[in-house]
């Protein structure tokens, strides 16, 4: 496709006016005669989607204008000026693009401008190819999870199909048949959604020269790319124009990427991929480039609208609410896709997650490589987001370059958050026993159930002498939380509760907490422990998301509400979250309280676990992720959780016995998880 400027068969009108849109675009502007302090990589669709136009319409126009661009750019002595010239994300993008520039309308430029370009092209690959073998086992040329590998290598593979280099050719495929074997099979990844849009694209341009140029067919390999679309499905926000900002995040506007949306959906039929691309390269698209922070961002995709968009393909709006991504141990619920539906994403695992943790230290090991270059990653495990009402309630800091436990919605301990934080790599040299993880994982769409456990105490400081700190989350069919964080310490620690939130939260008695985003609202209740002291706090990140352009600075302000409780062996905080929630008491409380049927939640008295029931929806929560034992005047079980919606349908985690109003329920060897009857 990508070479040949062959899209697949049927009608294309949309994408045809985008391509010659975009085609366009920069007809005003005058190009650079020097190398900006900014990065360049806009500069190669710049003269690529103008390339194509020319391909598709014979309008010289087109040609003129990425004339203009492509001698811009190859008289520029080096790609890249303030970070790594000639080495990096500026020179693998312009290698692509004007590579393929070349291809589609080399014989119609003129003779020195062809020339100079094949020169440039020759010399730029040159010094891309040395610098990947001469940095082989260090940075991005054997760093298999991250953006710099797949745009360096895409790059360098689309110079040497095009101009019959070989060995370029070969290393960069050598390398991208690593990357699809160590990708995580689930399709989920730890640099989180912006870099996902941002770098996953040129995975799929690797792929589709690989294939069009050697008929080496790759796009099952591995199992990633057939996966991720799902990945990214799940971090998209109710009303599909945000995205859950886990990782480095320049913003939540940042996210979509139509061409490859449509190429996943080609290669996979995938209805709902098919229905992204169309939305995101329709009604989301000025918006998102609008508000992008993220550039060159979503316009110059253009090109891949065009050749990767089969009509073929079926469309269809997403439909499924909850699922679970085991490698980045990223569990999330929704109660639907509409504007005002609740989302929840919780996330717990090693750096990187679970495949490039455990790959890179035998890397580490027995090749001395240091694969596993994380910076996007951030020290977030037990943290989680929470979406509703068209609104962003329960926060991520965003992109960040000195990251920190006290930045997510996470738990300190004596002040102290993950142990050698608050730098840009977290994960960088730390013991490989470091890890988080997920267990007793239910994520139940039919009942509308979500539940999880992260386990995050060995990312603190072995000082602290953690014997535990463990975070259950569950999400309701309504779409509540109810959060257990359980703590326990050698010595006596005092216990921090952490919630981020983009405005301040307004206190209230008995450890109450009102959450406001714009129309949006959502009440925060303490059940325990009684004696926190609560208060609220600024919380300033601040961040350059590129070191191409050093003077670049990203600014977000976080409102942080702290509940610390005395100093302890032991903690407990058991919380609820009820969107649209408001404070004031039960809703069957006394004059003064909330509405009747507001709604809020109450605790249940337990003689074993934790519980938590919400009157206006019969939805009650039961929790012992510890002892495994709840008792209440009507539940006796030996489970982790007892999840009762407003039918009575009993859901349960690791549960071996259940008993209901004096009815033996379920009684198995093994622990079950799921519904029961």
């Amino acid at each position: 496709m990508l070479l040949s400027a062959t899209p697949p068969p049927g009608p294309r009108p949309a994408q045809e006016l985008r391509l010659r849109e975009e085609a366009a675009r920069h007809r005003g502007l005058t190009p650079p005669r020097t190398h900006p302090l900014a990065s360049v990589t806009w500069l190669g669709p710049a003269a690529s989607n103008p390339a194509l136009a020319y391909r598709t319409t014979g309008d010289r126009a087109h040609l003129d204008e990425s004339r203009r661009w492509i001698e811009a750019a190859v008289r520029l002595p080096h790609w890249g000026r303030a970070h790594m010239p000639d080495h990096d994300l500026d020179a693998g993008w312009l290698l692509h693009h004007l590579s393929l520039a070349y291809r589609w309308i080399g014989d119609e430029l003129p003779d020195g401008t062809r020339a100079l370009l094949r020169y440039k092209l020759l010399l730029q690959g040159r010094r891309m190819y040395e610098f990947a073998v001469a940095s082989e086992g260090s940075w991005w040329s054997s760093s298999y999870w991250q953006n710099h590998n797949w745009i360096c290598h895409a790059g360098l593979a689309t110079a040497g199909y095009v101009l019959g280099k070989e060995e370029w050719t070969e290393r960069a495929r050598d390398n991208l048949g690593t990357v699809l074997d160590l990708m995580p099979q689930d399709g989920s990844h730890a640099e989180g959604v912006v870099y996902w849009r941002y770098g996953v694209p040129f995975l799929a341009i690797h792929l589709d020269l690989l294939q069009e140029a050697e008929g080496i067919d790759w796009w099952g390999r591995g199992g990633f790319l057939s996966s991720t679309f799902r990945y990214r499905l799940h971090q998209t926000a109710p009303g599909f124009a945000f995205n859950v900002d886990h990782g480095d995040c320049h913003d939540r506007r940042s996210g979509h990427s139509a061409g490859l949306y449509y190429r996943l959906a080609a290669q996979y039929g995938i209805a709902e991929a098919q229905w992204m691309g169309d939305l995101a390269s329709g009604e989301l698209l000025w918006q998102e480039a609008a508000e992008s922070g993220v550039r060159p961002g979503i316009l110059p995709e253009a090109y891949l609208e065009y050749l990767w968009y089969d009509p073929s393909v079926e469309a269809a709006r997403p439909t499924e609410t909850h699922a679970f991504f085991p490698d980045l141990g990223l569990l999330t619920a929704r109660t639907g896709w509409d504007d005002d539906a609740t989302l929840v994403s919780f996330k717990a695992s090693p750096g990187g997650g679970r495949t490039a943790w455990e790959t890179s230290a035998k890397h580490r090991a027995e090749l001395g490589w240091e694969t596993l270059n994380q910076g996007h990653h951030h020290p977030d495990s037990g943290s989680f987001v929470l979406v509703a009402q068209g609104e962003f309630l329960a926060v991520d800091e965003g992109y960040s370059n000195r990251k920190r436990a006290a930045h997510h919605n996470l738990l300190l301990v004596d002040g102290q958050g993950y142990a050698d934080e608050d730098r840009y790599h977290v994960y960088e040299g730390i013991p490989y026993e470091r890890q988080a993880g997920q267990r007793d994982v239910l994520a139940d769409a039919e009942g509308g159930w979500a539940h999880a456990t992260a386990e995050i105490a060995a990312m603190y400081d072995p000082a602290l002498g953690l014997r535990r700190l463990d975070r259950t989350l569950v999400f309701t069919p309504s779409g509540r939380l109810v959060l257990l964080d359980l703590a326990e310490a050698e010595e006596e620690r005092a216990w921090t509760f952490l919630l981020q939130t983009d405005r301040p939260a307004e206190l209230g008695p008995g450890g109450e907490a009102l959450i406001r985003s714009g129309k949006a609202t959502a009440l925060l209740q303490r059940f325990a422990p009684s004696d926190a002291a609560v208060g609220c706090e600024v919380t300033e990140v601040e961040a350059n998301p590129t070191s191409s352009t050093p003077e670049l600075r990203l600014t977000r302000t976080l409102h942080t509400l702290r509940a610390t409780t005395p100093r302890s062996a032991e903690g407990a905080f058991l919380t609820a979250l009820t969107p649209g929630g408001s404070p004031g008491g039960p809703p069957d409380g006394p004059p003064g309280g909330s509405p009747a049927g507001s709604p809020r939640g109450e605790r249940i008295t337990c003689d074993e676990g934790f519980g938590v029931r919400f009157t206006d929806t019969r939805e009650t929560v039961l929790l012992s992720p510890v002892g495994r034992r709840v008792r209440t005047e009507a539940v006796d079980a030996h489970a982790a959780a007892v999840l009762l919606g407003p039918d009575g349908t009993p859901y349960t985690v690791g549960c071996t016995r259940l008993e209901v109003d004096g009815r033996v329920l379920l009684d198995v060897s093994e622990p079950y998880t799921g519904k029961v009857g």
